[in-house]
């Protein structure tokens, strides 16, 4: 993937604060592993977002891809994503999860990814294995918004809702 040097001094689509050029952007263009499950995992996130499918792929566990390769993930139509909140991460010598939940939009309205991801490690790289889905509840009204305003649901994303 080629970078636009515009994005680099962006916010990292993962939502860690950080810019994308001095957080995800290493490990997309493969200049490091990311270190620990929750950095690989928002690193997936991003590379969703700015379509890096080769990356996806190079992260996948070739055990668990079932077929999955960067031209499957880059079939369309694609999501517009909209944040991603990791709830809790963990890890075990070489084993990690994380539970997270992936806000995204499509023509049929407002939805998540809400998983359990399970992470391998193997010759000192980090890769994603499978993950168990669970039903996510959209935010209450009065909730902070899904999209990281810093608004209440029902003044911001709440129109998504179909």
């Amino acid at each position: 993937m080629i970078v636009q040097p515009q994005t680099m001094g962006h916010a990292c689509p993962c939502g860690s604060g950080a810019t994308y050029g001095n957080c995800c952007a290493p490990y997309h263009q493969q200049l490091r592993a990311a270190p620990t499950p929750e950095a690989l995992m928002r690193s997936r996130y991003s590379a969703f977002v700015l379509c890096c499918f080769n990356y996806l792929e190079a992260t996948h566990h070739p055990d668990y891809r079932h077929g999955l390769t960067a031209a499957v993930l880059a079939e369309g139509p694609h999501p517009r994503w909209l944040s991603l909140q990791v709830l809790e991460s963990s890890q075990q010598a070489n084993h990690g999860t994380v539970l997270f939940k992936a806000w995204f939009e499509t023509d049929t309205g407002l939805d998540a990814i809400y998983e359990l991801s399970n992470f391998q490690w193997v010759n000192g790289q980090w890769f994603y294995t499978e993950g168990e889905q669970y039903q996510v509840q959209l935010p209450k009204r009065n909730d902070l918004c899904i999209c990281g305003s810093g608004r209440k649901f029902k003044h911001c994303c709440i129109r998504l809702v179909k």
